[in-house]
This record gives C-alpha cells, sequence and structure tokens, in this order.
C-alpha cells in the first residue's frame, strides 16, 4: 500500500485498500475509525468439506494476510464443528452430512495448507468449543441472543426458504 491508500496508518490504509480494489460491499458502522485507532482481530470461517482449499478461498485467504501485513492479527477458523452440520451459505440445497474420520482428515490437510499459506495466522477448530456444548445449553446460552426474524432476514436463509431448510443448517 502506498501513497494516497496508506495515508490513515497501515489498519487504515487496509480497509481503503480492499475498498479501492472494490472487494468491500458491506461494513460495521465505525470500521474506519476503529482501525485508525491501531491493530485489529479479525477471521474467516472455512468448512472441511473438501480434503484441499479451492480457488474460492484464495480472496479471504488474501485478504487474511494482507491484514496481517498490516499490524493485524488474522485467524483461520475451521468448521470442525459447524462442518459437521452444514450451513445454508450460498448453497440452493442442503449439504450431504460428512463422515467424522473424513472431515477429521479434510480438517488437517486443509490445516496443513494454511500453515503453509498463512505461517502466522492463528488457526481455531470450532469443534473444540462446540463439540462439547449440550442443545440446551447452546438454547439457553446462545440462543436467547438471536431473532427468529433477524436471522429470516440474511440473504443466505431468505434464498433456502422456498426450496427448503432443515432445522440444522438454520441453527
Amino acid at each position: 500500500m502506498t501513497g494516497k491508500r496508506a495515508a490513515h496508518g497501515a489498519m487504515g490504509g487496509f480497509l481503503e485498500e480492499l475498498a479501492w480494489r472494490g472487494l468491500v460491499h458491506d461494513q460495521t458502522p465505525g470500521l474506519a475509525e476503529r482501525l485508525r485507532k491501531g491493530p485489529i482481530t479479525a477471521y474467516v470461517g472455512f468448512d472441511p468439506t473438501a480434503p484441499s482449499l479451492q480457488v474460492g478461498n484464495l480472496v479471504p485467504v488474501v485478504l487474511l494476510e494482507q491484514l496481517r501485513r498490516a499490524g493485524g492479527t488474522p485467524i483461520v477458523l475451521m468448521g470442525g464443528g459447524t462442518g459437521l452440520i452444514g450451513d445454508p451459505s450460498g448453497k440452493q440445497t442442503e449439504r450431504p452430512l460428512l463422515d467424522q474420520d473424513l472431515l477429521r482428515q479434510n480438517l488437517a490437510a486443509q490445516e496443513r495448507q494454511f500453515g503453509s499459506l498463512l505461517p502466522e495466522g492463528v488457526v481455531l477448530n470450532n469443534a473444540t468449543w462446540l463439540g462439547n456444548l449440550t442443545l440446551v445449553d447452546f438454547l439457553r446460552d446462545v440462543g436467547k441472543h438471536f431473532t427468529i426474524s433477524i436471522m429470516l432476514q440474511k440473504e443466505s436463509v431468505k434464498a433456502r426458504l422456498d426450496e427448503g431448510i432443515s432445522f440444522t443448517e438454520f441453527s
């Protein structure tokens, strides 16, 4: 990042760089001001549905590396827990459920790839905290913070309502 795009410090320049490249569709109010105050931590989630990263993973991986170069802390969030369930994001039909052994193999392979692509990044697996969470605990501690009306407004859910979306995916 050089010149005018990096004028507001490394983190402010990071957001300007993304916008300049046409990579900012929407942002949290106050994000630019927060970035000008100093480094942030950000994550991108990846589901281990295949044994290798795919071309669609390239832009998020590059963005995490750009964040690191700007002084931020990139986190790769592996979906070891959510990968067992699936999610409706960008899908026309429900994903087939993966065998747990296959999912573990995919996780290990992708974690090695992330280690090469983002050697200074932090890799976390959401199975670490989701694996021991009971349904009652989830509904009591997590579910109460989400309203159905907000969830129904999500584009990923709207797109699937007519075709059908399972409770597993929706939750």
